[in-house]
């Protein structure tokens, strides 16, 4: 036992007794003070000792003169701190001492650069952003704005340690820096609750900010309405940066039509190059990013409850919390509200980009952020894949070079009539791809979301689109399914232009009607949305008059336009309003979009349907791109 004539004492002499913070670490001890003990366990060669719930050491059978048995309380004398760590003690018998809190003396580590610490012993502070019990350790993922990484804590095999701590609690934690199969880990000898630390708080707060704010980027082209977009996207890629600092997952829903592909396989893309790169999991980017195509242009009931469904399983799982819903080319109508409502009642985030007419009275509750061209007194034209291939840069800047063509691909394929199609055309030209190769993209595009209905197609739509595929086939795959999807549409045409009711309203506008129950192929591609957008090029193609053609189905009408001045959206709000009981809904583009109805109203729904487009205004300047032919590549 030594004197301890190196430490200080008060002035009258009475020894010091040191009390560990649960921060400390052997860091913090030096050998031949006092400390506070309480005994753990009993063996034959002695008495371990806790010093706090992360130091423990032994007291040898040898220099114990008294039996304890486990939570007795003494005070011990630390005589060695071993090369491997193992600490030493024996117990000190004195009455008259004052005791001392010793905090933790550290250095905070920043998380997106404990690679460099690998081996090392650090200290973290940040938030608890998921919590998952593994069958050994329980797994705290810690988030300080410049990284996450999951600090591992041992109770016992499968049993959760720190019950005290959830998922949003401040913490501080030491440990060591080490790799596992999983990535870069810390394996924890402390973890300490911060739930009162303002300070800490308003440090994360700065730098989970600055984390999130999106790099400035000049958009691919020169367009003043483009420019328009980016403040609105700019608060859109702020949300998702902040969703992947704080580790919290994101479902992508997007319309499964050429337009939303483009748009989301590039969001897809940077968000889990942007997760790789604040996250030291391994797997996180497979776990946190979800993208899912939906078949109508909104968000359907049946889409949500399954949404929901993951998203509780999730949390309950893996620890995970609740996502971030971003809707890309749909979420911007009333009908959607049925299912934000359902979102809503979980406090679920949504943003929305997309560039069908949309309802901001409606659906502005419910959302975070919102951006679409008609609400910057722009139409159509700017397509979704436009505005997300911008969004993609905002989040990841290096992804520029590989989606430049992207933007390309959605115009031509949802019939922009911007005068800056040249513009994207020319881009695209300049990486390697031509407008035929544009246009058989977005064909083997529309050919495969058919086919995977309400499958993502992970690596097919990449491999198609040509960002980030892996294969090494775009071209192969493209020629494929194009050639199939051009075959299928002139079979289709074949056997459905004979039945194609023609008349010239009104107003002079061209008319044509199918009924596509009776007409066309069902269950198999090309769907009622492509054939009428065939039988109307076609029509269009041969006469170039202003034209609309309906393609009939019993209980929906898919519409298009050409020359036109339609207003689909406010054409079903007044068949709801004079056609009690029709069950109107639907949408889409001021000219371009679909409705449904009750099946026994079919014909009071077509006949009022009529008489407005009868009444609709010529406007040469709504014809879309030039109409596409069938059959080159079949």
């Amino acid at each position: 036992m030594t004197d301890g004539s190196e430490f200080d004492y008060p002035a009258n002499g009475t020894s010091i007794v040191n009390i560990l913070s649960e921060a400390c670490t052997t860091d913090d001890l030096k050998e031949g003070a006092y400390y506070e003990a309480t005994v753990d366990g009993v063996v034959d060669y002695g008495v371990f000792v806790n010093l706090s719930e992360a130091i423990s050491g032994l007291v040898h059978v040898s220099n114990l003169s008294q039996t304890y048995e486990a939570g007795d309380e003494l005070v011990v004398e630390l005589t060695d701190i071993k090369d491997n760590g193992d600490l030493s003690f024996i117990p000190v018998d004195i009455e008259d001492y004052e005791t001392e809190t010793v905090e933790h003396e550290y250095q905070v580590a920043a998380i997106g650069a404990l690679d460099a610490q690998e081996g090392e012993t650090v200290d973290l502070e940040g938030i608890v952003v998921q919590i998952k019990q593994t069958a050994g350790p329980t797994l705290f993922h810690v988030a300080d704005g410049s990284g996450i990484v999951p600090c591992a804590a041992f109770e016992r095999a499968g049993v959760r340690a720190h019950p005290e701590i959830d998922v949003g609690d401040l913490v501080h934690v030491v440990g060591r820096v080490d790799r596992s199969d999983h990535g870069l880990q810390v394996e924890s000898d402390s973890i300490v609750p911060r739930p009162d630390d303002t300070d800490l708080q308003q440090r994360l707060d700065t730098e989970f900010d600055a984390a999130a704010t999106p790099p400035e980027i000049e958009p691919l082209i020169d367009w003043a309405a483009l420019a328009k977009f980016m403040p609105g996207l700019e608060a859109v890629a702020t949300d998702l940066r902040r969703a992947v600092l704080e580790g919290r997952p994101i479902v992508i829903r997007h319309h499964a039509d050429t337009d939303g592909i483009c748009a989301a396989v590039p969001l897809e893309e940077a968000l889990e190059r942007y997760i790789e790169a604040v996250n030291w999991g391994n797997d996180a980017a497979r776990h946190l990013i979800k993208r899912l195509p939906s078949r109508a242009p909104y968000y359907e009931m049946d889409d949500v409850v399954r949404d929901l469904g993951h998203a509780l399983s999730g949390r309950q799982r893996h620890g995970h919390q609740l996502p971030l819903f971003v809707m890309i080319d749909n979420g911007s109508t009333a009908e959607d509200v049925p299912a934000y409502k359902h979102l809503d009642t979980y406090d679920i985030p949504v943003v929305v980009v997309d560039h069908h007419h949309p309802d901001p009275a409606a659906v502005e509750p419910y959302v975070d952020q919102h951006v679409n061209p008609y609400l910057l007194d722009e139409d159509y034209r700017v397509t979704t894949g436009m505005l997300c291939v911008e969004l993609a840069r905002m989040i990841e800047p290096d992804l520029t070079d590989e989606i430049e063509h992207v933007p390309a691909v959605a115009g031509l394929a949802d019939r922009s009539a911007a005068d800056e199609m040249a513009d994207y055309l020319a881009l695209a030209e300049s990486n390697g791809f031509d407008r035929e190769e544009l246009h058989a993209i977005g064909d083997a595009l529309d050919y495969a979301a058919y086919w995977l209905k309400y499958d993502a197609g992970r690596g097919m739509t990449n491999d198609i689109l040509d960002v980030a595929g892996t294969n090494g086939c775009h071209e192969g795959v493209v020629d494929l399914l194009a050639s199939r999807a051009d075959r299928d549409i002139e079979t289709q045409l074949d056997d459905a232009l004979p039945h194609v009711v023609v008349e010239e309203l009104p107003n002079g506008v061209r008319l044509n009607t199918l009924d596509v129950e009776r007409f066309a192929r069902r269950f198999t591609y090309p769907a009622p949305g492509t054939t009428t957008g065939a039988v109307h090029d076609h029509m269009v193609r041969e006469h170039d008059d202003p034209t609309i053609t309906i393609g009939l189905g019993p209980d929906f009408a898919v519409l298009r336009s050409d020359g036109v001045r339609l207003d689909i959206p406010e054409m079903v709000t007044e068949l709801n309003d004079e056609l009690a009981g029709a069950g109107v809904s639907g949408g889409g583009h001021l000219v371009v979009g679909s409705i449904r109805f009750v099946k026994g109203m079919r014909d009071a729904v077509m006949e009022a349907l009529i008489d407005k487009m009868a009444d609709a205004a010529i406007d040469v300047s709504l014809g879309a791109a030039a109409p596409r032919a069938y059959g080159d590549r079949a």
